[in-house]
């Protein structure tokens, strides 16, 4: 008994967990909420910060271009064959420079000592003299062939310098200073390019906004009619009962009960409808907030007897509503872009100036006559570049520049018209919705009225069953267009802010 008593107990237990926990499963949402998980599951949304993200590296990207570029290389080169800076026959010339010297020197001895014998004066007093023939001895004696070429050989080998291996290497720094205003009109693009994105994200995040509205929404109007199904399936069964009743007791015929029973069928149908509808739309919610797709979710205004009505906004400008909206933003922020488009293909016919300075250093040495050492020495210079002629390249550029400019502006104009007439558009539609609303909230009046005093007269029997079933089926339709005209103010509500910028 006592072994019993336990089991019970831990089944109890084991139930009551599982009824907590299921309740606790359940997620109750509010439209703000649903809105925020939206926005940071969307996968558009997503790429869209990291379009942001990316054009803020192209904006820093295009200031960088107002700074020095400061570039270090290096080179190694092998040369297999020497390197001379003079030709064969001068080399072989100062290599027997000596030889040519000294031959030349004596032919010069020979010719003075035949001036001299040729001459009796001289004769007799050169060469008799010990000091003139100590001197014309010393000159026919005198070799310099083998000095001279050795300083010959030396100068040869110095102007054959050894590149057989040569490193090389610079660092250089370039600092724009006139580019044409391409790099100006560039950080401008940038910047631009930059405010674009942000407007695309705008406008993928409203999308999103109006989508999960309408899926909220969906969700409010088809749980009402799955209660209005709930409500009018027990009346038609409790119809049903009763005519049966009345069929026993002879105050009623069996078309009236088979009449009811179909009836009653088909709000069976209906209710099954709006229930597998209802799960059907949470799953699509579930996806656009980016919850599991069987997730149990209850809405805050999903319980709510009436669909809230949402305030009447006042008109808004259609010059702020063009402010407003991301669209003729990202239209004027193109017209633009291209604008500084047509500036920058200009910049191409235009004349470049930059400053540069530098350091190069090289092994031969150049500085020290190709000695095998290290060896540098400063640059600095300024760099002007005037382009002259390439095909029309740049003209050509410049007029497709204009063309997409002009392009942009067109369809700048054209959006806006069609912005004017959506929010016209939208400004009447939520004037009707509003009237259909008082209508619908007047016709359920006088439909539950009706219904009523159908009621209490078949409970009577003073009315028939078709007319009873007559005054339910106004009922639910009154109570669906009362529905229908709710959902339809909340979700026109939203694509108005949307038209209007507001979101």
């Amino acid at each position: 008994m006592q072994t019993s008593n336990f089991f019970v107990r831990l089944s109890f237990a084991c139930l009551s967990v599982l009824i907590y926990s299921g309740l606790n499963a359940q997620q109750t949402l509010t439209l703000e909420q649903c809105r925020k998980m939206a926005v940071e599951n969307s996968k558009a949304l997503e790429q869209a910060r990291t379009g942001i993200e990316m054009a803020g590296y192209d904006r820093k990207a295009a200031f960088a271009n107002y700074l020095p570029n400061i570039s270090a290389t290096g080179a190694y080169i092998y040369n297999p064959e020497g390197a001379a800076l003079v030709s064969d026959e001068t080399s072989a010339r100062l290599q027997n420079l000596g030889t040519s010297v000294h031959s030349q020197f004596q032919g010069f001895t020979q010719g003075l000592m035949g001036a001299i014998q040729s001459n009796p004066m001289a004769v007799k007093e050169y060469m008799t003299s010990p000091m003139w023939q100590t001197v014309l001895g010393a000159l026919s004696q005198t070799d310099l062939s083998q000095a001279i070429n050795a300083i010959g050989t030396e100068i040869d080998e110095a102007l054959h310098p050894d590149l057989t291996n040569v490193i090389a290497g610079g660092v250089t720094l370039t600092q724009p200073i006139f580019m044409g205003g391409k790099i100006v009109t560039a950080n401008r693009i940038a910047r631009l390019a930059e405010d674009l994105s942000r407007t695309r994200y705008d406008q993928k995040y409203q999308e999103t906004v109006v989508s999960v509205d309408q899926a909220y929404w969906q969700i409010v109007s088809i749980a009402n009619k799955l209660r209005l199904a709930q409500s009018y399936s027990d009346l038609l069964h409790k119809m049903e009962s009763d005519v049966a009743l009345a069929v026993s007791e002879g105050v009623a015929t069996q078309s009236d009960a088979l009449q009811i029973k179909v009836k009653a069928n088909e709000a069976d149908v209906m209710k099954t409808k709006a229930g597998n509808g209802l799960a059907l739309a949470k799953m699509l919610l579930c996806k656009e907030t980016g919850l599991d797709l069987n997730s149990e979710i209850v809405l805050a205004d999903e319980q709510l007897s009436e669909i809230p009505v949402p305030e009447m906004r006042p008109e808004k400008a259609l010059e702020d509503i063009y402010d407003d909206r991301p669209e003729t933003k990202s239209l004027e922020l193109a017209s633009e872009i291209y604008k500084g488009k047509v500036r920058i293909a200009r910049a191409d016919m235009l004349p470049k100036v930059a400053a540069t300075a530098g350091y190069l250093v090289s092994n031969p040495n150049v500085k020290n006559g190709f000695s095998t050492s290290w060896g540098g020495f400063p640059t600095a210079g300024v760099v002007v570049s005037i382009p002259l002629f390439h095909g029309f390249e740049a003209a050509n550029k410049t007029r497709k520049a204009k063309a997409e400019a002009t392009l942009y502006r067109c369809q700048l104009e054209d959006a806006k018209e069609l912005i004017a007439l959506q929010v016209t558009q939208l400004r009447k539609q939520e004037a009707e919705a509003a009237e259909k609303i008082v209508s619908a909230k007047s016709n359920l009046e006088c439909a539950e009225e009706n219904l009523r005093s159908a009621t209490i007269g078949f409970e009577e029997g003073v009315i028939d069953a078709t007319t009873a079933l007559a005054a339910q089926t106004a009922w639910l339709s009154a109570r669906s267009e009362l529905i229908d005209a709710g959902i339809e103010r909340q979700m026109l509500a939203s694509e108005l802010r949307k038209a209007e910028g507001e979101l």
